[in-house]
């Protein structure tokens, strides 16, 4: 019988004052659940400006399971993607996404880790979450925006707390460019677009406890053109 390679992947973007907290709230996670002895937690740093990457390269010295990668600034989406190519060519068989800045809950991973063999993919649902109104309507405008494009509905299209099978990953991620900059709204979309085993979960969602979100309206507001853009010719592509 194969034993399951469990890759965790986290971008992290000037996070120094969250990363050593949330290390050592994740790292236990994948001790407990490293079947084969081949499962790794990844965090990409997306070019920090601050000492993300030092803290990431320290800590790894005494905790083998980590492994700490860099690249040049590229923004969260693009670093995601550049997470999960790494995990698949490494052998992964589940890849779960989440992010460094402390606002998930490690302890919610059991749930997904025991339920994961009745499905493709078991994505977070945020109910409840701690960073603000204007956040929440972006995340029901993103819904409704799936729903008008490609027809589905979907409860949480971004959540960053993902568990899924690494060969669903794999076929996903190979539609979308490198620098796509919302992979996880559109494998979300991917997932129930194409009817897949798919389940939402809800999961809490912790207020920000340090540090400074390097997305803001400006951001949002260009970003979601560009989705709009790239939904139509998604779509396009899935009715060939």
């Amino acid at each position: 019988m194969m034993l399951d390679k469990l890759y965790i992947v986290m971008p992290a973007y000037n996070e120094e004052a969250n990363i050593v907290h949330t290390l050592e709230e994740w790292y236990p996670v994948i001790e407990k659940y490293n079947e084969n002895g081949e499962s790794r937690l990844i965090v990409v740093d997306d070019g920090s400006k601050d000492n993300t990457l030092k803290l990431l390269q320290g800590y790894a010295q005494t905790h083998p399971l980590l492994i700490p990668l860099t690249k040049s600034n590229s923004g969260h989406g693009p670093t995601v993607m550049f997470a999960y190519q790494y995990a698949l060519k490494n052998g992964a068989t589940w890849i779960f996404q989440t992010d460094s800045d402390g606002q998930t809950n490690p302890k919610e991973f059991e749930e997904f880790w025991n339920n994961r063999k009745q499905f493709d993919a078991i994505l977070g649902y945020r109910k409840h979450r701690g960073d603000g109104i204007f956040r929440k309507f972006v995340e029901k405008v993103v819904c409704l925006l799936i729903r008008f494009y490609f027809g589905v509905k979907v409860l949480d299209a971004n959540a960053p707390f993902r568990l899924m099978r690494a060969e669903k990953v794999k076929e996903y991620v190979s539609k979308l460019r490198d620098d796509f900059n919302i992979p996880n709204i559109m494998m979300t979309t991917y997932f129930v677009y194409y009817h897949d085993k798919v389940s939402f979960r809800e999961i809490s969602f912790r207020p920000r406890v340090n540090g400074k979100n390097s997305i803001n309206i400006k951001k949002i507001i260009k970003i979601g053109k560009n989705a709009m853009k790239d939904f139509k010719m998604l779509k396009k592509e899935m009715e060939v």
